[in-house]
């Protein structure tokens, strides 16, 4: 099921990139600008069909994302890579051992700094 959906995604991929390739630049940067006369009181222009097949094929590609996100999670949530190759996570090394700690003072006591050793 997985791979069906990966295979239709990756198709629609490639259509959604060569329909935006085919269409006209607006002249503006993030759809601004641009003339042409899609009516007399709107400032939108008309959509043509290319537009409209792009505007289809965002939305099966955004749900064959969803789709595909839900499938993953669905799969990886019992077992890790780890569990799959039969492998086993090392342990820890211990810290090493340093100076002893010293007694943290008493809560009414003041905080002074220890002494320095000569």
């Amino acid at each position: 099921m997985e791979n069906v959906v990966l295979a239709i995604h990756l198709i629609l991929a490639l259509l959604l990139i060569g329909l935006v390739l085919l269409q006209r630049s607006e002249g503006g940067g993030l759809g601004m600008g641009g003339g042409g006369g899609g009516g007399v009181v709107s400032g939108r222009t008309a959509a043509t069909a290319l537009a409209k097949v792009t505007w289809v094929l965002a939305g099966l590609f955004i749900a064959t994302s969803i789709t595909l996100t839900i499938l993953a999670a669905s799969t990886s949530a019992t077992s890790s890579v780890i569990d799959q190759i039969g492998g086993a996570l090392p342990e820890p090394e211990a810290p090493a051992a340093t100076a002893p700690l010293q007694a943290l003072p008493a809560a009414d006591a003041p905080a002074t700094p220890p002494a320095a050793e000569n």
